[in-house]
């Protein structure tokens, strides 16, 4: 039996420990190979080589001549 932020034992004494809140685990990772991260760096890839394709063909040059190596 809990009574504000504290806990009666089976003699109705008060325990003046205060209650743990319930651990649980994340399930979905944080970081790394996730779903998301590999579809939003497949859809920014596509996004840039649809822009060189596009740059080349409005300039006639590559994007090597663009910044002149």
């Amino acid at each position: 039996m809990t009574q504000g932020n504290f806990a009666m034992n089976e003699r109705a004494r008060l325990n003046k420990v205060a209650i743990e809140p319930e651990m649980y685990l994340q399930e979905s990772p944080r970081f790394g190979f996730t779903q998301y991260a590999e579809k939003l760096n497949g859809r920014l890839a596509m996004i840039g080589f649809v822009a060189l394709i596009v740059l080349e063909a409005t300039t006639g040059h590559g994007l090597s001549a663009l910044f002149n190596f």
